[in-house]
């Protein structure tokens, strides 16, 4: 079925519930996001800081540079650790975060392995503070942070990078979730619009439903040929319980949570987003509006738990993939 065919149609988009950039911001966004609040999931920083006062696991903090002076002192910051991450506080769609995988006597390393030295770590520490990456273009905080040591079951479905867990979260319930696997396009990064592959999750068990990459099915990870039907998300409860409790944690309606899966810490908050977009939908085969509106109905005073509960009975869904041979090279 070409199902990118199918919603080519305005009527057909309607009738599968697709809800596009408009009436995400008036009708979501700005009815259910307080601006004042924006500053708490903008800024990594502040989420990072809100999480652990709320109980809430995230990749441990190594330290922040907030002025060009202290721009020497990073490599002295850094001596200690063979693998980091460095990100601006305030960048978005994954620009200006650089991750370092192994350190040694020879210099930083990709996981590419590219190699950068102490200089080029410092020079991009600079453009961050100088707002090079951040929304805006507004004066920056670089945060360093551990390296996140991914899931083994999911390595065979990523390329050079670490794959993360997207939930839409409204009013406190987990409506619809995709994981982003990392490319050879995407250069390692998360990130669909660079060309990582974005797979639809059941809600009920995890499982994936559909992949897409460049706007067309995928079937398989276009680098390590994994098979994208076989991909499951461990600890999938506890992940959506962590997404849910988002809600209270920042009091933002409409909120899009970045998760990853640590092989000893299990599911972290990565990051949060009070505008997050909307390819979601595409990656899922199925629109948002018809998940949102049952929502909107909901009267009952429902904890996490129940939340989740909720959206796992009410939005189960079939996985469209099925396992594909290996093409035969002529």
């Amino acid at each position: 079925m070409n199902w990118l065919k199918d919603w080519t149609w305005p009527t057909r988009l309607r009738d599968k519930g697709i809800i596009g950039m408009n009436r995400r911001n008036i009708r979501y966004i700005g009815q259910y996001n307080d601006r004042r609040l924006y500053p708490l999931v903008d800024d990594k920083l502040q989420t990072k800081l809100l999480a652990r006062t709320h109980g809430v696991t995230t990749p441990a903090l190594i330290g922040t540079v907030t002025t060009q002076f202290e721009v020497k002192r990073i490599g002295a910051m850094l001596k200690d650790h063979q693998g980091f991450v460095v990100k601006p506080a305030k960048g978005s769609g994954g620009k200006g975060i650089l991750v370092i995988e192994k350190a040694n006597a020879e210099g930083f390393f990709k996981p590419s392995g590219a190699r950068q030295t102490l200089t080029d770590i410092e020079r991009h520490v600079s453009n961050i503070l100088s707002g090079l990456y951040s929304l805006g273009g507004s004066p920056d905080v670089a945060v360093v942070e551990t390296l996140i040591n991914f899931e083994d079951s999911l390595m065979a479905y990523t390329y050079e990078g670490v794959p993360d867990i997207r939930v839409i979260v409204f009013q406190g319930y987990p409506v619809m979730a995709m994981m982003r696997l990392s490319t050879a396009a995407s250069d390692g990064k998360a990130n669909l619009h660079q060309g990582a592959v974005g797979v639809g999750i059941d809600m009920a068990s995890g499982h994936a439903l559909r992949g897409v990459q460049f706007d067309r099915p995928c079937h398989r990870h276009p680098d390590t040929r994994h098979d994208l039907a076989s991909l499951v998300v461990p600890q999938w409860d506890t992940l959506l319980n962590l997404a849910a409790s988002c809600y209270e944690m920042t009091g933002l309606g409409y909120l899009g949570t970045d998760m990853v899966l640590d092989r000893a810490d299990g599911p972290m908050l990565l990051e949060l987003n009070a505008r997050p977009g909307l390819a979601i939908q595409m990656t899922n085969g199925e629109g948002l509006r018809r998940r949102l509106d049952l929502i909107e109905q909901q009267t009952e005073k429902r904890s996490p738990e129940e939340r989740v509960a909720f959206a796992q009975h009410h939005f189960a869904r079939q996985s469209e993939l099925v396992e594909q041979p290996e093409p035969v090279e002529a």
